[in-house]
């Protein structure tokens, strides 16, 4: 498949290999915003989900279990809640 993409590629002019590129730029950095986004939200509601784990008592090894986060950030939010 991979070869055939890159036949129709060589086959291109060379303005439109340059859109092709101009294109493929977009497409990643497009692709890149959404995946930091994503993440980023992920990160969000997993730190939401120990914060109240927290408020019920749960330890820092389940919440870390549960939440994907280290115990330094859960450390850090028990800091913060209790400020």
């Amino acid at each position: 498949m991979q070869a055939i993409k890159s036949a129709e590629i060589a086959t291109f002019t060379k303005q439109e290999k340059v859109q092709y590129k101009e294109n493929l730029k977009y497409y990643r950095d497009l692709k890149n915003s959404f995946d930091t986004a994503f993440e980023e939200g992920e990160i969000k509601k997993s730190k939401q989900v120990a914060i109240n784990l927290t408020s019920k008592g749960f330890d820092n090894l389940f919440i870390a279990e549960i939440t994907n986060l280290t115990i330094e950030e859960i450390e850090e939010i028990r800091k913060n809640i209790e400020l």
